[in-house]
């Protein structure tokens, strides 16, 4: 539920700028944000410490808002046993990736949001939940016989509670010590080892991996593509390409305005979760980018589209793009997406459409009577049905009957990691889908650099028309320096490049420390992470990254950095391949090297179709001063030609 806005019986969030901080500003419970006075106060009142952790598009912290954080009864338990925190994750990503991992730890199963922790004044962690009920119900315990509970524990049991403290801290400090103390040699047979991880979790009938809730996994289907690129694995190229077409069709896209809910409820793709993220659309615009280069199948071409349409529409100001939008509109999870089969057909009839016509749309759209989503109503895929003649007249009537009803709260925040992948997907799509988005994505990239990275420093994120607070994180850098080196490739303005050579820089003295890469430099200090969660690893990206520099700036010792970076997370890859994806990319690249070619601008310019088309993965573009054509790893240049062709065919061979 949202909180209005003013200031009357107002908590302390009501200084804070994030979307999700204020929504909880005049709940009941005595609020702090994240920060020294609620952790001052717990150890003067020796109190223990309630930490809320969600985001302003979460349906699930909507509900759990209205239930417990509006009552009166939670709200007194609170203020009288504990200090209650509120945080953003996305305002402090590596504070929750923290929790998140010791809810991993606790539970033995994934975590999500709202995340639930109990801590001592000290902040040692000793309970973890997602989301508790008022009550106990859906199987869960209640929050109020958990309070209590927590509460006597700590008063009379004190010695356990330290015990479980202890216990959670070692284990912590353990998790993945097995793995990075392995000194491991992988070779290209991990690629084959991925596929068939992939393949052996492959739902062949719904497409897809695993059962309910069904996500996209956009970061395998992309190391499924690349693997394809490389070793002619038909079998990955079939998986991931099969898995974007079931999406494409299926109730995970939005059929009516574009662009991709965060996943699927069901198995087969038909009601999703109503949450529209730009990670969640960032990483799939790559992806169907990169199944398109290989495919040219016009179905991913209209997806891509649709979804930078959609998000132009929905999340773009001043050139920057918000965060998200939210499942629920007027308290109802999907009400402005989901279609009654009268009224449509009543629309479609006054829109001018015969009868006929109009049943022809919605039998397309799967519009039916008895509906497949709650009161009857439904959320359109496409059902195989041949394409009706009149079919844009008729969408754009639909369109015009969903906006009758109110769009969801849209989180107006724009941060730079965010920004940064969704920039990265869009000069993807110029890339290999058409180069009309490349003046676009660039204009962006510039409002980016000019609202976020400020004298020097580069900020995590911003309310348009304020000025930023809070500092980068390695997400932000690792996926900005990713979209400006992409930049470069599109654009050959060495502002980007160079850009990009500081940033990094600054990333290597920001957040790695005694061999050890962290999400922050302030004084929560969070391990970054190699493996993919929500979406990919900013550590996976960041090696990426400096191999990329590396070979671009001809320098061994980048490479090398970048090398002794990745050999740390070898065996965690080789444990678990399938949960590396973006890892197994950044493992190939060191195994088989980045390629380069380098020409004067004019030559690259004149012959980008070509050289986009190179099926090789990983090639970059380099202007130089060379009126023929160079092929270079990172060590030697391997061919020197006048003709391109010749270059390409040396490129693809590597030799």
């Amino acid at each position: 539920m949202l909180s209005n806005n003013n200031a009357q019986n107002a908590n302390r969030l009501i200084h804070e700028d994030s979307p999700y901080l204020l929504q909880h500003a005049h709940n009941l419970v005595d609020w702090y944000p994240w920060g020294d006075e609620a952790f001052e106060k717990a150890k003067r009142e020796d109190k223990l410490i309630f930490l809320s952790i969600g985001y302003s598009t979460c349906h699930w912290c909507h509900v759990m808002e209205y239930e417990s954080f509006e009552n009166k009864e939670v709200a007194a338990m609170l203020k009288r046993d504990f200090v209650s925190v509120k945080v953003d994750r996305e305002e402090y990503p590596h504070i929750d990736r923290h929790y998140q991992d010791i809810y991993v730890l606790m539970n033995r199963r994934a975590g999500g949001w709202p995340l639930t922790i109990v801590m001592t004044p000290e902040k040692g962690t000793f309970f973890s939940a997602t989301y508790l009920p008022i009550d106990e119900s859906y199987g869960r315990s209640g929050i109020k016989p958990v309070l209590q509970m927590l509460s006597n524990a700590y008063k009379e049991r004190r010695d356990d509670v330290q015990k479980s403290v202890d216990s959670i801290k070692a284990a912590m400090q353990n998790v993945g010590r097995v793995h990075k103390q392995q000194k491991v040699s992988l070779d290209i047979s991990i690629a084959d080892d991925f596929v068939k991880k992939m393949a052996s979790q492959y739902d062949a009938i719904n497409k897809g991996f695993g059962n309910a809730p069904k996500f996209p996994h956009a970061t395998a289907l992309d190391t499924l593509v690349d693997i394809y690129r490389i070793t002619d694995n038909k079998r990955a190229v079939t998986i991931a390409t099969e898995v974007l077409m079931a999406m494409s069709k299926g109730g995970i896209y939005d059929q009516i305005e574009g662009g991709f809910y965060r996943y699927s409820v069901d198995e087969k793709w038909l009601i999703p979760h109503f949450e529209k993220m730009l990670y969640s659309n960032a990483e799939l615009l790559e992806s169907y980018a990169n199944a398109y280069k290989v495919t040219k199948e016009t179905r991913f071409k209209t997806v891509i589209e649709e979804t930078i349409a959609n998000i132009n529409a929905r999340f773009l100001k001043e050139g920057m793009f918000y965060s998200a939008s939210d499942a629920d509109s007027d308290g109802e999870e999907g009400k402005y997406f989901v279609f009654d089969y009268k009224e449509s057909l009543a629309d479609l009839r006054n829109g001018g459409l015969s009868a006929k016509e109009a049943e022809a749309v919605l039998d397309y759209y799967s519009i039916y009577p008895e509906g497949n989503f709650e009161h009857n109503q439904t959320n359109p895929y496409l059902s195989g049905l041949a394409v009706p003649k009149v079919l844009a007249k008729g969408k754009a009537i639909l369109k015009a009957n969903r906006e009758k009803k109110n769009y969801p709260f849209i989180d107006y925040k724009v941060q730079t990691s965010w920004n940064g992948l969704y920039l990265y997907g869009l000069l993807k799509v110029a890339k290999y889908v058409d180069s009309v988005y490349a003046k676009e994505a660039l204009a962006s990239l510039d409002s980016v650099l000019k609202t976020l990275y400020v004298d020097g420093a580069l900020y995590h994120q911003v309310i348009v028309g304020k000025k930023p607070k809070v500092k980068g994180y390695l997400e932000d850098y690792a996926f900005l320096i990713a979209a400006l080196i992409e930049a470069y490739q599109v654009d050959f303005e060495t502002k980007y490049l160079d850009i990009a050579k500081k940033l990094q820089e600054r990333s290597v003295m920001k957040f790695y420390k005694n061999g050890i890469w962290y999400m922050s430099d302030d004084s929560f200090q969070a391990k970054a992470e190699f493996y993919d969660s929500s979406y990919r690893s900013a550590l996976a990206v960041m090696i990426e990254n400096l191999f990329k520099i590396a070979i671009l700036s001809d320098n061994l010792s980048l490479d090398s950095f970048a090398k002794e970076s990745l050999a740390s997370e070898l065996g965690a890859i080789k444990a678990n391949p399938n949960q590396y994806p973006y890892g197994i990319k950044a493992y190939l690249q060191s195994l088989l090297s980045f390629v380069v070619v380098k020409s004067k601008k004019e030559n690259l310019q004149k012959n980008r179709e070509a050289l986009n088309g190179i099926d090789y993965p990983y090639v970059l573009l380099k202007t130089t001063e060379d009126a023929n054509f160079l092929a270079c790893k990172i060590d030697t240049c391997f061919a020197i030609e006048q003709e391109l062709g010749t270059i390409i065919q040396k490129v693809e061979e590597r030799q």
